[in-house]
């Protein structure tokens, strides 16, 4: 049975950035697990952008090593309150990310 994302973050959560960018922070359960997964090929600015359908070379990583804590951030597709918008606060953004599947 294959390591999610989930399984390895105590807590996962995404938010506005200001109106053109999100932030997922992942909060690693323990320094092994953030050691071990920060760096995994699923969590890559490739993976990423496929799953939020954006250019990778856009996705910024940002690791805080004393608090086991990755911030991802990414533009949004549309401004923050425009016509296409589903999710103002990009509250809802982590879930697309909970079952990546990690190499280890």
């Amino acid at each position: 049975m294959a390591t999610k994302l989930k399984d390895v973050c105590h807590y996962i959560r995404s938010k506005v950035a200001g109106p053109f960018w999100v932030t997922i922070d992942l909060m690693f359960d323990s320094k092994e697990s953030f050691e071990k997964y920060s760096n995994d090929p699923a969590l890559s600015a490739t993976s990423i952008a496929g799953v939020y359908r954006i250019d990778p070379a856009s996705v910024s990583h940002y690791p805080v090593p004393n608090l086991n804590v990755l911030k991802i951030s990414y533009p949004r597709r549309g401004s923050q309150g425009g016509v296409e918008e589903r999710d103002l606060h990009s509250g809802q953004q982590y879930v697309y990310i909970l079952d990546l599947e990690l190499a280890g």
